[in-house]
């Protein structure tokens, strides 16, 4: 993944909350279960409405050159035409998905 006209719509769970993002990269890390992104695509548009969710992720990922998101946490990845607008919602129905990245034997009991 990684040609300049490709966009991805990048939906992810932080802090209880649902990010959805746009961006022009995304990779598996070499960090152990993250998933890479970066080139962020925010509506640039000029329009009198603004939503205060997006300002709310400029602001947030302003600066940053590239985010490493944990595998457990991506709801989705979709390879979109063109960018929309990026928004924070309530996570009230989604359950995050249990993972323990440390590796261990499950309890058995012996016969």
């Amino acid at each position: 993944m990684g040609n300049s006209s490709e966009i991805y719509k990048i939906t992810f769970l932080n802090k209880g909350k649902v990010y959805e993002v746009f961006v022009k990269q995304v990779y598996q890390s070499d960090l152990y279960g993250f998933i890479e992104i970066e080139d962020y695509v925010f509506n640039e548009k000029t329009q009198m409405v603004v939503d205060p969710s997006e300002e709310r992720l400029k602001s947030e990922f302003n600066g940053v050159k590239r985010s490493f998101i944990p595998m457990q946490a991506i709801i989705r990845i979709d390879e979109v035409e063109k960018s929309g607008v990026s928004k924070i919602s309530s996570g009230d129905n989604i359950t995050p998905f249990p993972v323990s990245l440390v590796g261990g034997k499950a309890d058995s009991q012996d016969s």
